[in-house]
């Protein structure tokens, strides 16, 4: 088998796709010095490359996997195929526009702008994402059927639907309205950022996380997908894991019954005999959620209680039926 060839995203997924790769023990070398790291596994070769581009570069197949945003394989309507939402990098892209206008909703804002016969000028990093957006709105298509809106980047214009005009933005979008745009549509962690900058947000257009991404030729190939099927465990180990707790008590003979009963496990506790009699060991996984409400009954019928933070749980029957089972 050829080594997977993995593209991780830089700038602001960077470092978490980095510290989750290291919670999955892929040790990561040389990544402050080279877009090309090393890692202690000689089946994985890594690039590191803008987001926005790693959807289409896998899609083409010039790399087996990635890890992106799913904003972009969205943006990118690329070929791909999501194995994974990993849970980190969550964010949601918003339509958002000054405080000064009187508007709660896209489609209000639509309906203001029109009225006015005013051109509504959006400024995004996502005009592909949002013009489907707008395509699928209720005041969009009462007004303008399905024209799609003129989309407007340095390399020329499409779209039919002079009315709505989206700008490819290259950044620092939240600074474009009101000289440049009259609204803005813009990925946001926590919205600090447009609050800072006069906006405000009116509608969710689409919510994202890093997602881990994988090339449908790939997939067909049996010694690439084994080792993508590998990835697949070892990533959800680290999800899993951060729901998890593990736990190990000790328990007189006349509570163990007690205990297993409101006690849960991936299959069922662990019990083992301790070296004095009548007394037993139990470990299990729990949820967190969950360790709060099993504490108070855990407190009284049980001793020597230690809880640790697992790494990686895997529960790898699941992925052997979804390999079994894989469609492309």
């Amino acid at each position: 088998m050829s080594k997977i060839l993995f593209a991780i995203p830089k700038g602001s997924l960077e470092k978490a796709t980095f510290d989750f790769l290291e919670k999955a023990f892929v040790k990561i070398y040389g990544r402050e010095r080279s877009y090309r790291p090393t890692s202690n596994d000689p089946d994985l070769k890594f690039k590191i490359l803008r987001p926005q581009e790693i959807p289409i570069y896998v899609g083409d197949g010039l790399y087996d996997v990635g890890i992106t945003g799913l904003d972009w394989v969205q943006e990118t309507s690329a070929d791909v195929k999501v194995l994974l939402h990993l849970e980190f990098g969550a964010a949601k892209l918003l339509m958002a526009v000054p405080k000064t206008i009187n508007a709660s909703s896209t489609n209000e804002l639509l309906n203001v702008y029109n009225t006015s016969k005013k051109v509504l000028r959006v400024s995004t990093e996502y005009p592909s994402l949002v013009s489907r957006y707008f395509l699928d709105l209720s005041e969009y298509k009462r007004l303008y059927q399905e024209e799609e809106p003129i989309i407007v980047t340095p390399w020329g214009k499409r779209g039919s639907n002079k009315w709505v005009q989206l700008y490819l933005s290259f950044g620092a979008t939240e600074a474009k309205p009101p000289e440049e745009a009259d609204a803005i549509a813009d990925i946001s962690e926590t919205g600090t950022t447009l609050e800072q900058n006069g906006l405000k947000p009116i509608d969710v257009i689409v919510r994202s996380q890093a997602v881990l991404i994988a090339n449908r030729s790939t997939l067909k190939d049996l010694g690439k997908r084994e080792k993508v099927y590998d990835i697949i465990a070892l990533f959800r180990g680290v999800i899993e894991s951060s729901k998890k707790l593990h736990i190990f008590l000790n328990v007189k003979e006349d509570n163990l019954q007690s205990v297993l009963s409101f006690l849960p496990g991936l299959k069922g506790p662990t019990v083992s005999n301790l070296s004095k009699p009548g007394w037993y060991a139990v470990n299990t996984i729990v949820d967190r959620s969950e360790y709060i409400k099993l504490l108070p009954k855990l407190r009284k019928i049980a001793q020597g209680l230690v809880v640790h933070e697992p790494q990686l749980i895997m529960p790898l029957e699941d992925i052997a039926r979804e390999e079994e089972g894989v469609q492309i």
